[in-house]
């Protein structure tokens, strides 16, 4: 799928009006089958952008397109299909804690599903063997049968990224996937991912704290700072002048110290689940 942001600005809906804009005249194109990383500090706007991509959040100024059209200006039911071949991970997935871990994942299809497939899924799983295989690219499998409330912070959000092989989606938008995982599972998810989506033909985009898994794995990289693009690279070219700008009164975030938003080898306490309707 291709991306397309021309001078887009982009303001959360609970931001104050006299606050800047988390994103401002941005602009990026990114092409169908691309695997884009994007850093940069805390507040640099990296998860609106996502949310932008994921048409949950509007555009207030400037011209934003997926494969050439924007979506704002399609049908109710048109914009809901669009977002049904977009699949957005944020950084605390939003499962529902008493949920076994197989249906969790299968609802990754639920955009794909009309109502009755939908809720006969709810109690029936229609297809174990394509969980089982989704979860085992990120060592899950023996997890299939578990409650979601039984796992670990780290393992909610391989669950969670899990998802992304089954749904029936042509933009993967991932946030922050690999905080709450320690060095050797970042590996194998950021692997899992862009194996992923290079056999599907997918084209992702992830934001991500670890700098130097971004430089490592992901040929492209995108810098935002204050909303805006700082730079956009291959990541060959990435130099550390580069990043020091970036991250100037952040080192700390450069350097990886970033506090870890769920323990990782601590079960998570239960969350309420918001579920968004498609």
């Amino acid at each position: 799928m291709n991306i397309t942001l021309e001078g887009v600005s982009a303001r959360h809906p609970a931001a104050r009006v006299d606050h800047a804009p988390a994103l401002r005249l941005l602009d990026l194109q990114i092409t169908s089958g691309e695997q884009v990383a994007v850093i940069g500090p805390s507040g640099a706007g990296k998860t609106t952008l996502l949310q932008v991509m994921a048409c949950a959040l509007p555009p207030t100024e400037g011209r934003f397109s997926l494969d050439g059209r924007d979506p704002w200006s399609l049908p109710r039911g048109a914009l809901q299909r669009q977002r049904g071949q977009l699949f957005l991970a944020p950084q605390v997935p939003p499962l529902p804690p008493r949920q076994r871990v197989v249906t969790s994942v299968l609802a990754a299809r639920l955009p794909a599903m009309g109502l009755l497939g939908s809720l006969r899924s709810l109690f029936y799983p229609n297809d174990i063997p394509a969980a089982f295989d989704a979860l085992d690219h990120f060592d899950l499998g023996d997890k299939l049968f578990e409650r979601v409330d039984r796992l670990s912070g780290g393992e909610r959000q391989r669950v969670g990224l899990a998802r992304a092989l089954l749904a029936p989606a042509r933009l993967w938008l991932i946030d922050e996937p690999l905080s709450a995982l320690d060095p050797t599972r970042s590996k194998q998810a950021v692997a899992a991912l862009q194996d992923g989506a290079r056999e599907r033909g997918v084209t992702l985009v992830a934001t991500l704290h670890q700098v130097d898994v971004a430089l490592a794995h992901f040929p492209r990289i995108v810098g935002l700072r204050d909303g805006q693009l700082a730079f956009d690279l291959p990541a060959a070219e990435v130099t550390q002048e580069r990043l020091a700008r970036l991250y100037d009164q952040f080192e700390h975030e450069l350097r990886g110290e970033v506090p870890v938003e769920v323990p990782v080898d601590e079960p998570a306490a239960p969350q309420p689940a918001v579920m968004h309707c498609r």
